[in-house]
C-alpha cells in the first residue's frame, strides 16, 4: 500500500489531495496547523497543531511515526499575501519565506528517514515563482518565496537522486479556494492533475517544474 504524507491539508488543495488519495486506497497522513470537520470526515491519520516552521513539532511527528515509511511526501502548506512595491511589508514577506520555502525544506529534512527508496517528494509551488513567466510584477513575498521553493526543489532532486528518490515541483493552476477568493478551476480538477503528475514522475524527470495539466513551465 502506498503511504502519502501531506502538509496543510485541512482545506483547499491539500484536503482534496487527501480525499482523492484516500479514496483510491492510499494510506494518508496529514500534518496541519489545525484540523477541520472536512478533514476529520476522511478518517485519515492526522497530526494537527503542527506548524511547518517549528522543527521541534516536526521532529515529534517523525518520532511518533516510528517505523512508518513514506512513498510520497507532498509539501503543500503555504501562505499568500499581496505586497505591491509601494506598500511593502517585510515582516509578511519574511513569513512567506519561512512557510512557503523554508517550511517545505524543513518538513523534508524532518521526514527524510521515513522516505523509502523510490519515494517521491512533491513541492506544491506556483507559476508566480517563475521568473520567465512574470509579466505583471507585485506580490513580492509570494513570488520570491515560491522562486526560492523552486530552487530548493532542484537542489533536492540532485541530493536525493543517489537514493532513487525523485522530486517534482508542481503548480496546481489557479484554483477556486479560500486563498484565491474562490476564483479559478475546481479543486477536484486541480487535485486530479497533480496526482496524475505524481503518478507519472520518474527519476529521469526529477527536478522538473510542471503545471498540473502536464505543461512544462519556464523557470
Amino acid at each position: 500500500m502506498t503511504t502519502a504524507m501531506i502538509t496543510g491539508a485541512n482545506r483547499g488543495i491539500g484536503l482534496e489531495l487527501s480525499r482523492q488519495l484516500a479514496e483510491r486506497g492510499d494510506q494518508v497522513i496529514v500534518v496541519s496547523r489545525k484540523s477541520s470537520p472536512e478533514l476529520e470526515a476522511l478518517g485519515v491519520r492526522t497530526f494537527d497543531g503542527i506548524d511547518v516552521t517549528d522543527r521541534q513539532a516536526l521532529d515529534s511527528v517523525s518520532a511518533e511515526l516510528g517505523e512508518t515509511t513514506l512513498d510520497i511526501l507532498i509539501n503543500n502548506a503555504g501562505i499568500f499575501t499581496e505586497e505591491p512595491f509601494d506598500a511593502l511589508d517585510l515582516d509578511r514577506i519574511r513569513m512567506q519565506f519561512e512557510v512557503n520555502a523554508l517550511g517545505a525544506l524543513q518538513v523534508t529534512s524532518a521526514m527524510e528517514s521515513h522516505l523509502v527508496k523510490g519515494a517521491k517528494i512533491i513541492l506544491i509551488t506556483s507559476r508566480m515563482g517563475s521568473i520567465g513567466d512574470n509579466s505583471s510584477g507585485s506580490y513580492y513575498g509570494y513570488r520570491m518565496s515560491k522562486a526560492a521553493l523552486n530552487m530548493a526543489g532542484v537542489n533536492l532532486a540532485h541530493d536525493f537522486a543517489k537514493r532513487g528518490i525523485s522530486v517534482a515541483i508542481l503548480h496546481p493552476g489557479l484554483v477556486a479556494t479560500e486563498m484565491t477568493g474562490s476564483y479559478g478551476i475546481p479543486v477536484t480538477e486541480s487535485a486530479e492533475g497533480l496526482i496524475a503528475r505524481i503518478d507519472a514522475l520518474q527519476l529521469a524527470d526529477s527536478g522538473g517544474f510542471w503545471h498540473a495539466n502536464g505543461e512544462r513551465l519556464p523557470w
